[in-house]
């Protein structure tokens, strides 16, 4: 996202990474030792975070960037922390004249260089406003969801559910085909081109084959996001009164698969949980 916002606007930047922090030095940003240093002065501060307590922390906490930001400022949350956190950050922000967007998107890291997310927005017309440029070039589908900050966190919750299933169900998927004796990568093709086909079994699909080879492929999306994800999901819908049995199956598929220690490999691993080996060619 830095790397693509740096081609239109003066973007400054921190991670607690430092091989983050070095990669986005070489694209072009104005990488700082602390998030406050690179919040300073900003028009739009935009965060990406883990979860709940890291947002609290990034704002509010012993040097969050609250005290730097002037009342022209926007805060943007791109990240998935659930709807619980939302409402009182809203308020204290709001407390201290600062602008707030819950913004939470979807896409990865290819798709965000490209200028290509899903952004589910929710937030005041005022405050989209003081964003709309930046989220306009982070993204290829803006979708405003509500005026209230929490409006996306919801949405989001919703999109997790189906990604979160879908990627549980083509491992099982696949996982069966091989336990069947077809050949993998022959299913798959037969599978995406019929009415079972999804954008999770096309997008994971290859991932969940290659999840055996010596050298994984690259991890695009970690795993453990997802045991993160669907565990807001479940939170969410037991607060409802909600039954919700297939999202609660692939919240403990992915849970099997982090005690196995899958936690930090491409969410395609997941496959791995079901299936620890493929059946030999």
């Amino acid at each position: 996202m830095a790397t693509r916002l740096g081609q239109s606007f003066d973007v400054h930047g921190f991670d607690v990474n430092e091989s983050r922090r070095l990669l986005a030095a070489r694209e072009g940003v104005s990488v700082h030792e602390s998030a406050r240093l690179a919040a300073a002065e900003a028009d739009v501060v935009l965060i990406a975070v883990r979860n709940e307590q890291q947002l609290i922390d990034v704002l509010f906490g012993p040097v969050g960037v609250v005290d730097v930001l002037t009342s022209e400022a926007v805060v943007v949350l791109t990240s998935t922390v659930g709807m619980a956190a939302i409402p009182e950050t809203a308020m204290r922000l709001d407390h201290l004249g600062i602008s707030f967007v819950d913004a939470p998107l979807s896409g990865g890291a290819v798709r965000a260089a490209e200028g290509d997310l899903l952004i589910l927005v929710g937030g005041t017309p005022q405050s989209i406003g003081l964003a709309r440029s930046v989220l306009d070039s982070l993204s290829s589908t803006l979708t405003i969801v509500g005026d209230r900050p929490g409006d996306g966190q919801a949405l989001k919750t919703v999109n997790q559910l189906l990604c979160g299933v879908h990627i549980a169900a083509a491992a099982e998927a696949l996982a069966l085909a091989d336990a069947l004796g077809l050949k993998r990568e022959a299913a798959l093709e037969a599978l995406e081109l019929g009415a079972a086909g999804s954008f999770m079994l096309s997008n994971r699909g290859p991932r969940m084959l290659a999840a055996y080879d010596a050298n994984p492929p690259e991890v695009m999306s970690r795993l453990d996001i997802f045991v993160k994800d669907l565990g807001i999901v479940g939170t969410a819908t037991r607060s409802l009164g909600l039954a919700a049995p297939v999202s609660a199956a692939a919240e403990q598929l992915f849970l099997l698969a982090k005690a196995q220690g899958l936690s930090a490999e491409d969410d395609s691993a997941v496959i791995r949980a079901i299936a620890p080996k493929l059946n030999a060619d």
